[in-house]
């Protein structure tokens, strides 16, 4: 029977997961954890199978709780399905570059948040459809990319720019970027625009992409 962590900033939510896997007879709610470090703590101690976490806030306490849980190639490490909401391509890149097994939008219907729990836990990996074809296109481009000195694509950037790509890669969110660059949200979207065009991608999965591939970001 598979074991589930949830993790969840908010008590409510917690308690209608757990409320849900409580209805399905072969899945287990072994605990609760209200943020990052408690669901680390929880998960060596408890070693489920499957750790089921919304989004936290900051976004970037989410990455560094997956590249924690997610750490090591161990069979029997606990695998990571991540809820996120819509519009965070960025964030949902770097969420799967941290080690996530899994990403589904936050409003996933029930039965197919508990069909993808068993998935998750039986070894598999769980990939919404609008971002599926951006990662097939990203993982297409990725020769000719490696060729023409990706590093290269960069140097158009001004300095600012390559701020926000790093932050847009480490996963925040444009609100996020906006508060820590004391910078209008419009003007980090005009940012990400002509970051965009620069350096010839067509959306933020393939930028976060390149943003790895070139060490602007690397994985901690």
């Amino acid at each position: 029977m598979p074991t589930v962590l949830i993790v969840n900033d908010r008590k409510l939510h917690r308690l209608s997961y757990r409320l849900l896997l409580d209805s399905e007879p072969d899945l287990n709610a072994v605990g609760e954890a209200a943020g990052g470090a408690e669901a680390i703590r929880m998960t060596a101690a408890l070693l489920p199978d499957v750790v089921l976490m919304h989004i936290l806030k900051p976004s970037t306490e989410s990455i560094d709780t997956v590249r924690c849980i997610a750490r090591g190639d161990s069979p029997s490490r606990s695998r990571v399905l991540l809820l996120a909401p819509a519009g965070l391509d960025g964030y949902a890149w770097a969420a799967l570059a941290a080690g996530a097994d899994a990403l589904l939008p936050e409003h996933t219907a029930p039965h197919e948040l508990t069909a993808s729990i068993r998935a998750v836990a039986a070894g598999g990996a769980v990939i919404p459809p609008d971002l599926t074809c951006p990662l097939i296109d990203t993982v297409r481009r990725r020769p000719s990319v490696s060729t023409t000195l990706p590093t290269e694509r960069l140097d158009a950037l001004t300095e600012r720019e390559r701020q926000v790509l790093a932050t847009v890669a480490s996963g925040w969110s444009t609100t996020e970027i906006a508060e820590r660059l004391s910078l209008a949200e419009s003007t980090v979207k005009s940012h990400v625009g002509s970051i965009l065009t620069k350096i010839g991608v067509r959306d933020r999965v393939q930028a976060v992409n390149l943003a790895y591939d070139t060490g602007l970001v690397r994985p901690s």
